[in-house]
């Protein structure tokens, strides 16, 4: 009887701290207890199962995806996204509602920032960021060059110097194209002085937000100009590229595919997101699930942000 009796105190204790919402000390009082036997009898009573905690996911949220995709890929955190479409357009919205969030709550001061310069999807985070007033960041580092056709070269220096502004940084461009003639162009132009000093930062990251395209380019991609021609792509799907990242190729298990092509590519190698202490990535899409499941494969995501529906194909994939 004697540990039944104890039981019932306890039981007594966690009632009043859980149910009534007793603090503490007011509890030791009332029993004539000391607050240090108090807090042990908490303790106990989740040991002994008296006190049981449940969470109940928020209807519109989707915690057997995420763990799903932990589990899967062995990834750290994810977060999936309502959305009623299984389309381009209100996937890349909601998961840049949902990245804006993320980030907002993130953000440490001094961060600095690395962003993939020709994403849609981390456009749409940009528009959906209030402007950050006490966690601040230092520098926003594009990480992918942004020169390209005229008409839309303008996308990748708006997102990397309105992120600045929203965040409170100083903008590291890269004036230069994403992709060059050849690897001699490449070495000319990353010898400016403005495009060093912004590579120089690639080392210094602490937050690298990338989108994962497949080997086909987006039309955003496409229309800037910043691409292979048809060919090249021709021989990166028969080297077993899947997906790249800032236009760097892997295959569906998340080897890297090294051709040629990379010394043609101004902007952050992946293998240099394997020093950034977290890399997130913004993608979804029907399109973009083999893309997707090869990046994860890679090792070097801590969260991915997507959609219910590409979440889904994932976890069967």
């Amino acid at each position: 009887m004697s540990r039944l009796n104890e039981l019932r105190l306890i039981s007594r204790v966690a009632q009043m701290y859980h149910i009534e919402g007793r603090r503490q000390a007011e509890i030791a009082q009332h029993l004539r207890l000391s607050q240090a036997t108090v807090s042990r009898m908490l303790k106990r009573a989740e040991a002994e199962d008296i006190v049981r905690t449940s969470v109940i996911p928020p209807v519109g949220t989707y915690s057997e995806l995420e763990g799903g995709l932990r589990d899967k890929f062995q990834l750290p955190e994810a977060i999936v996204v309502e959305c009623t479409e299984d389309r381009d357009g209100a996937i890349m919205a909601r998961i840049g509602e949902a990245a804006a969030h993320m980030l907002e709550v993130t953000l440490s001061p001094g961060e600095i920032i690395g962003v993939s310069s020709w994403s849609q999807t981390i456009f749409k985070m940009v528009e959906n960021i209030h402007p950050q007033k006490s966690a601040q960041a230092k520098y926003v580092v594009q990480t992918l060059g942004g020169m390209g056709d005229p008409s839309v070269q303008t996308h990748a220096t708006q997102l990397t110097t309105r992120l600045a502004r929203l965040t409170g940084a100083e903008p590291k461009l890269l004036p230069v194209q994403g992709v060059t003639t050849s690897r001699e162009a490449r070495l000319l132009m990353q010898s400016d002085p403005y495009v060093r000093e912004t590579m120089d930062l690639f080392g210094s990251i602490t937050l690298a937000i990338v989108g994962v395209g497949g080997v086909e380019p987006s039309e955003l991609l496409a229309r800037s100009g910043n691409i292979f021609s048809s060919r090249e792509l021709a021989d990166l799907e028969e080297a077993g590229a899947v997906g790249d990242i800032s236009l760097r190729f892997f295959d569906k298990n998340g080897r890297l595919v090294k051709t040629p092509l990379d010394d043609r590519v101004i902007g952050l190698p992946i293998e240099d997101l394997e020093r950034v202490d977290r890399v997130i990535a913004l993608a979804g899409g029907a399109k973009k699930a083999a893309a997707i499941a090869g990046a994860l494969h890679i090792g070097v995501i801590d969260m991915l942000v997507t959609d219910k529906f590409t979440a889904e194909r994932l976890i069967s994939y």
